[in-house]
């Protein structure tokens, strides 16, 4: 077997195979679709020496991605075991024959399991598929147990996204590997590259009553008659415009465009689930009166089989349908699906994105279609942030005038909604409060806090949503300078919709940000790291280094910036060639180094230095030992390890060798005994130490003399020490 990987995954697998020679830590963040588990199985076949403990969200993950591997490589006998599988376990079995140096586990297996049986695994390579879900609390404390034993052991992090979006926003990239992503691409840069094919995007919705609903109350309460009346408009707007938009059945029929496809429906639960099949018949009849209808959910016991059974239909007259429930948003991946249709509430961009990614794939030259029939206004946004993203790599490429990478620059998107979109934006401004209202509360915000950073969600005193209308005015600018042209791919932009030059000169002067939130992020960082350097004079920040204050939510749910990992990935960023002219002569102003050694070990040497310093002898700390909030032994033995390797430079060696350091704890050891008995004979005039004598640190010297005999009988000194102990009269 030979695994031949796609151009973009040989220089992710490069540069995460270099990372992990370096750091011991690398993360692959790649969408879904683009094969980045085969990176994974690459690694194995590389090392078919190693032990790879490889962890997953299911076994059904594993078995499917081992699947895809069969599938995409000339591996008949595999291929044909899968033909007569019966079941995921089976399946799983006879694959893991392709790569027997794999030790599989869940991350609920990991989290039961006893220290005794995470000693026995004894990996060389650690394999963390869908790392992000690393951060739920039992599975990763799982995960931390086992990379606390082993701490040298090279970790491996595979997923599409690094972000827990429904977790305060927490990066597990930073979290786990300490900021070391060897490559990073976003779904939006996939789709402009050309990895994946741009879907076709249908635009639809299927429930707004309740919508309605809410916003007719809002507009009766309003206590301002003119807002009343122009509320009242936009209402009247909006309900002739939904009632002239088509049903789904003719939605289905008209942009369907593969009729005896196989489709997977997403919903949000079992009852909405079990609804949709139900109307199955009504919003199906024009393609196919009598689909086949699967289902797939977590509880069900069954579901293997159903999904089985959908993977092997291939009645090419039929419309093949798949409705299921979280079960297929990550890992699982099915080649010869035509398209996805996503019956969904205001979500996660994480769910989003891998829902939509199971109608992508690198090795699929098909258009796919995308549905996205939602059942709230709100969700209507979710489009926006793939379209920043693509965006952003066009602008981005365009800079460093490598344009011939832009194989797409937009995706058809069918907007079924007849400006529905527009007509509540409409509303809600309208409901709101007029421009010049909300830019006095925007000028109050900057006032109060020093700049525009307002979280989504922020609401002023006097109830307006100030966060969405800042949001609202980046988009408005984004519009007006727009490189598509007016009416192609992401629509045309009405003149209400774009901002004049005064009112974008006004937002200026009180600091408007207009970049997305990671950007204002890097901002942030950039500032903190300016008031480092005037403070201490460098910026060699410890890597666990945090500034944390009130004001700082506005971009850090918790109010915490992680500046020195934030300073360590700019470094990353520069030797890797992926930092613009325009950020590194920023950082250079405010005095960076870029030649600073490895800030990691830069980290650990000081608190070690520290610690002699403070406390004494450097070769004893008890495992697990945290010194200042940093778990200091996991560092010394990782230095042990990378010294009986031949992996540690001798400038290091001659640096921790400075402070005490031993190489051996045996050494350390025999030298601590050592250094008793030359204490005591000084003290003393002799070497003759009382039965029960102990030191003040509790050592038993007694007890260490008389191995030495022993040992000096037997002929298990070495020369030096022999020396040594002769020096001191103890032999």
């Amino acid at each position: 077997m030979s695994i031949m990987l796609y151009e973009h995954n040989k220089h992710a697998y490069a540069s995460a195979i270099a990372m992990l020679k370096e750091t011991g830590k690398a993360a692959v963040v790649h969408p879904t679709g683009t094969g980045k588990s085969f990176i994974g199985f690459k690694l194995c076949e590389d090392n078919p020496d190693k032990t790879i403990c490889w962890l997953s969200p299911s076994k059904y993950i594993f078995s499917t991605q081992l699947e895809n591997l069969v599938s995409e490589h000339d591996l008949s006998d595999a291929r044909n075991e899968m033909k007569v599988s019966t079941s995921h376990k089976e399946l799983s079995e006879r694959l893991n024959r392709i790569f027997p140096n794999i030790k599989f586990f869940t991350y609920a297996k990991l989290m039961n399991m006893t220290e005794g049986e995470l000693r026995d695994i004894h990996p060389d390579y650690i394999v963390l598929d869908e790392f992000h879900r690393c951060g739920a609390e039992q599975w990763g404390r799982g995960v931390d147990r086992l990379l606390q034993i082993y701490g040298e052991v090279p970790v491996l992090g595979l997923s599409a996204t690094s972000i827990r979006y429904l977790d305060n926003q927490r990066d597990m990239s930073d979290e786990i590997f300490d900021g070391h992503i060897a490559s990073e691409m976003s779904l939006g840069e996939a789709i402009v590259r050309g990895i994946l094919n741009p879907p076709k995007y249908v635009l639809s919705v299927f429930s707004f009553k309740e919508e309605l609903d809410r916003y007719e109350m809002r507009a009766a309460h309003a206590k301002n008659k003119a807002v009343r009346d122009k509320a009242e408009e936009y209402l009247e707007k909006l309900r002739r415009a939904l009632n002239r938009a088509e049903g789904l059945d003719q939605i289905f029929s008209r942009h369907m465009p593969d009729r005896c496809g196989k489709y997977i429906v997403f919903c949000s639960n079992y009852e909405a689930m079990q609804d949709a099949i139900r109307k199955v018949p009504e919003w199906f009849c024009l393609i196919d009166p009598e689909p086949h209808i699967y289902q797939v959910y977590s509880e069900d016991a069954d579901s293997v089989e159903e999904f089985n059974s959908f993977r092997l239909d291939k009645d090419s007259d039929k419309l093949r349908l798949l409705f299921c429930i979280d079960a297929l948003n990550e890992g699982v991946h099915v080649d010869d699906i035509s398209g996805v249709i996503l019956l969904r509430p205001t979500i996660s961009p994480i769910v989003y994105k891998q829902q939509i990614g199971r109608a992508l794939s690198a090795s699929k030259r098909t258009e796919p279609v995308v549905f996205d029939v939602v059942n709230n206004i709100k969700s209507l946004y979710c489009i926006d942030g793939i379209k920043e993203e693509m965006q952003s790599t066009i602008s981005y490429l365009h800079h460093i005038h490598d344009d011939n990478e832009i194989v797409n620059d937009s995706f058809e998107i069918i907007d079924e909604l007849s400006n529905c979109l527009e007509l509540f934006n409409g509303l809600e401004e309208t409901l709101s409060a007029s421009w010049d209202i909300m830019y006095l509360e925007a000028e109050s915000y900057y006032k109060t806090f020093g700049n525009l950073m307002v979280p989504a969600d922020y609401m002023t005193e006097a109830g307006y949503g100030l966060g969405r209308w800042i949001r609202a005015q980046r988009i408005a600018r984004e519009k007006r300078e727009s490189a598509i042209p007016a009416g192609e791919s992401f629509g045309e932009a009405s003149m209400e919709e774009v901002l004049s030059d005064e009112r974008i000169s006004k937002l200026d002067k009180i600091g408007m940000c207009w970049d997305p939130v990671y950007k204002e992020r890097w901002a942030v960082n950039y500032k903190l790291a300016g008031e480092y350097f005037k403070k201490f004079g460098d910026l060699n920040i410890p890597h666990d280094y945090i500034a944390e204050a009130e004001e700082l939510k506005t971009v850090f749910p918790d109010g915490k910036a992680k500046l020195g990992v934030w300073l360590s990935v700019q470094r990353t960023n520069y030797q890797r060639g992926h930092l613009s002219k325009e950020k590194i002569e920023a950082l250079e102003k405010i005095g960076i180094r870029w030649d600073i050694f490895d800030d990691r070990w830069e980290q650990g040497f000081y608190y070690a230095k520290k610690y002699v310093e403070e406390v004494g002898d450097i070769n004893f700390i008890s495992k697990d030992e945290e010194y200042s909030g940093f778990n200091l032994s996991r560092w010394l033995h990782t230095q042990r390890a990378r010294y009986k390797n031949g992996k540690l430079s001798q400038e290091r060696v001659e640096r921790l060798e400075s402070i005490g350091f031993k190489w051996s704890i045996h050494e350390a050891f025999w030298e601590k005994g050592y250094n008793h008995a030359v204490d005591y004979a000084e003290k003393h005039g002799n070497l003759s130490v009382p039965q029960n004598f102990t030191c003040e640190d509790g050592f038993k010297l007694k007890i260490w003399l008389k191995n030495q005999s022993s040992k000096y009988k037997k002929g298990q000194l070495s020369t030096v020490q022999i020396t040594k102990l002769q020096g001191i009269g103890c032999i």
